[in-house]
């Protein structure tokens, strides 16, 4: 395990003081062990030109960055918005801790695109790249001189990735989309809830995230194509057509029979008996999905007399004796606390998981036995905590991890890679290549 690093004059103080581990959380967790002779990870050699900001771009090429791919990541001279995402963080310079978790492995580069010489600067870049993605407004691109009926010309092999909120094309091209108001459009919302409220959305952004995973598949799509076939493309993913998707098989439900699904709060359309249940100090989520897992349930508190019940065979006579069953279990499982039911559950092979806060459920032992959470160096926090790719691969591993970059980190190394020495950078500075920063 590598060594706490050493203070330095950028590093806050606080974030070696001696409560500091008591402070924040991350403490509790280990450093990212060094891979040492670790092979290289699968997309090593491809090079992503980044455009992208906030969630479901820069997530995506995060992707690409754990699996090996560089990620050179394009900000203007004030940084993308979501660096100041709150809370905003002391040790991070005052941005905002959320930028963390879209941008690891990256580097950032800080370029003014309103400036011939920046433009020129990307076109340099994307010669020598294989993949560019870019989550702007319709259009933006196109200003810019960097469109994909631009760049193609520049390298023919280039899959140029588009991430939207309703596709490039289409009468709806020009629309701002966000999360949550795909959650809604797309019905996602109107069946989340109780019945007897508005449908709600869920905190997480689950569609930003499943809209990264497609832009991320659509991009080793168009890899592995080129690999076989030669050739780039355009890749497009948007929010709302990934919305269609996530709103799972219930819209095939309702295709087929014209059966909307309802909101049931925390039981099922589908399966019974399902839901959350109160132990005598606890809460618990069962997911009673056949008829196999129905008995067990049932045999487990002693009610054979349920399980063995001819009508309840039937998964429609379950749905429609949900309450009634709901009312034994619930009496059954109040006598005992957690920890006598966990075991017993588990044994009894039937799927059941604790109602945790995220808290608890970072803390806890299925996240440490699978390694998911770390911490790594930062450059002025010291360590930053991360959270691993849940993907495995024997033969070619996920990257060790790199925190976030710092706005502009890289912007001078990458330009010296490309061939400008100091007087060039000078002259691209005097030019207003990268606006009032200044490239270090």
């Amino acid at each position: 395990m590598p060594a706490e690093p050493a203070q330095s004059k950028i590093i806050p103080e606080a974030a070696h003081e001696p409560g500091e581990a008591k402070r924040r959380p991350m403490y509790d967790f280990p450093v990212h062990p060094a891979s040492g002779a670790k092979k290289p990870g699968p997309l090593t050699g491809i090079r992503v030109i980044d455009f992208t900001h906030f969630i479901a771009g820069p997530l995506g090429t995060m992707m690409l960055a754990d699996l090996g791919a560089e990620v050179i990541k394009i900000e203007s001279p004030k940084g993308e918005d979501f660096r100041q995402f709150p809370p905003a963080d002391p040790a991070l310079g005052g941005e905002g801790s959320p930028f963390l978790w879209t941008n690891r492995n990256k580097k950032s580069v800080v370029l003014n695109l309103k400036t011939r010489e920046a433009q020129e600067i990307v076109r340099q870049m994307v010669a020598k790249a294989d993949v560019l993605v870019e989550n702007f407004s319709s259009g933006v691109m196109e200003r810019f001189g960097l469109g994909y009926e631009d760049l193609k010309t520049v390298n023919p092999d280039l899959i140029y990735t588009s991430v939207s909120a309703y596709g490039r094309s289409g009468p709806y091209a020009d629309r701002l989309g966000f999360d949550t108001v795909v959650q809604a459009e797309s019905g996602f919302m109107s069946f989340n809830g109780f019945p007897d409220r508005d449908g709600i959305r869920v905190q997480p952004v689950i569609m930003d995230s499943s809209t990264a995973m497609m832009a991320a598949n659509g991009i080793l799509a168009a890899l592995f194509r080129r690999e076989r076939e030669g050739g780039g493309q355009r890749v497009e993913v948007s929010l709302y057509e990934t919305s269609m998707i996530m709103v799972g098989y219930g819209a095939m439900q309702y295709l087929m029979n014209g059966v909307e699904p309802s909101r049931i709060g925390n039981s099922s359309n589908d399966t019974a008996p399902t839901g959350v249940f109160h132990t005598s100090d606890s809460a618990f989520f069962v997911s009673s999905s056949n008829t196999a897992i129905f008995q067990r349930i049932f045999r487990l508190i002693g009610r054979d007399d349920v399980a063995d019940d001819p009508a309840l065979q039937d998964r429609m006579e379950r749905l429609k004796r949900r309450e009634w069953m709901r009312e034994i279990l619930a009496e059954a499982f109040a006598r005992k606390p957690w920890a006598y039911w966990e075991p017993k559950l588990r044994e009894a092979n039937v799927p059941a998981g604790e109602m945790r806060t995220l808290a608890a459920a970072l803390h806890s032992d299925e996240t440490r036995a699978a390694n998911l959470v770390t911490r790594v160096p930062h450059p002025t926090a010291g360590f930053v905590p991360n959270i691993a790719l849940p993907i495995h691969l024997s033969d070619s591993p996920v990257v060790d991890p790199v925190a976030a970059p710092i706005l502009g980190q890289h912007t001078r190394s990458v330009l010296e890679e490309m061939g400008y020495d100091a007087d060039g950078i000078a002259e691209l500075r005097k030019a207003g290549a990268f606006g009032p920063f200044e490239p270090k």
